[in-house]
């Protein structure tokens, strides 16, 4: 639809792209891009964004609709456990827990807002209810909160690491120990920091970590955080020598997850464990595992089989 106004008084004498931003709201950057596309422009004269506006110019507005394609749903996504307060999701790998600059995918937040699921307004713009999040390439339990009590209640527990999060991972190798603390600050990598990795001048992170099953050339473990890092465990267990199997970007072997049938990290939030913010009674989640990973589970135990004596 196009428009056609008068330069308004006030903005004459003043450079196209700013009186752009002043007409439109947008910002000077979103003004410039305007001009330079041509839906906006002066009439009976050339301009760019540098051209001064004068008295008597005539600003026509050819606007073209953005399209926005909508979030794709995120099908597989099961809810375990959901009253008035909390719903707790099983997130697939492949879903992000809200969306982001330059994600396209699906995502935990908008999933359940399609589904009719009433998410409490409390929180960051586009974050609203979320409290604890998973990577996109993570699956397992994920709490999103409902209710305005129930995201200051669970905000607060979960900064107090008051919840209980169990994850289970198979590391690269034989752990040597059945049972260990890896406590090591972690912060962003200098080079890459999308990465990150343990530093002095990291935060504090503490992850727990018992053997569950043994298979020689990996090991299944179950973890449990202290702190809440991004690439926590992943990190933690690169940095022992023990990468997860799949997550070649802590220097996990491709060759072995090609075998196991993995693209991405061996790591499943298994377990959530909480006192539910308005009844005060402990809760208990559980998941499974997902078909990917049980499938690379298989292969290890047959694997380990076959080098038995």
């Amino acid at each position: 639809m196009e428009t056609i106004v008068p330069a308004p008084d006030a903005l004459v004498g003043r450079r196209f792209d700013v009186a752009v931003a002043k007409m439109t709201g947008e910002s000077r950057s979103k003004a410039g891009h305007l001009i330079d596309s041509g839906q906006v422009r002066l009439l009976h004269r050339s301009c760019d964004r540098s051209t001064t506006l004068l008295a008597g110019d005539m600003v026509e507005f050819a606007l073209k609709t953005e399209t926005v394609e909508p979030e794709p749903l995120a099908e597989d996504m099961s809810i375990v456990y959901e009253d008035d307060d909390v719903v707790v999701v099983d997130k697939p790998v492949g879903v992000a827990a809200h969306a982001s600059v330059g994600w396209t995918g699906p995502t935990v937040l908008g999933s359940l807002l399609q589904r009719g699921v009433h998410i409490t307004s409390y929180g960051a713009a586009g974050r609203q209810g979320i409290v604890s999040r998973l990577d996109v390439g993570t699956s397992g339990l994920m709490l999103v909160c409902k209710s305005e009590l129930a995201y200051k209640e669970m905000r607060r527990q979960f900064s107090e690491h008051e919840v209980i999060k169990t994850y289970h991972a198979v590391a690269q190798g034989n752990l040597r120990q059945d049972k260990a603390t890896i406590e090591a600050p972690i912060g962003r990598d200098r080079v890459s920091d999308f990465r990150f990795t343990v530093t002095p001048s990291g935060k504090p992170a503490v992850t727990h970590w018992d053997v569950l099953e043994r298979f020689g050339e990996a090991t299944l473990a179950s973890i449990n955080l202290e702190t809440g890092r991004t690439h926590q465990i992943r990190v933690h267990f690169s940095s022992i020598g023990h990468p997860l199997v799949g997550d070649h970007m802590y220097g996990a072997n491709p060759k072995l997850a090609e075998e196991l049938g993995l693209d991405r990290q061996w790591l499943h939030a298994m377990e959530l464990e909480f006192r539910h913010p308005r009844t005060r009674v402990w809760t208990r989640v559980r998941s499974h595992y997902p078909v990917d990973l049980e499938h690379a589970l298989d292969l290890l135990r047959r694997r380990a089989a076959e080098r038995e004596p």
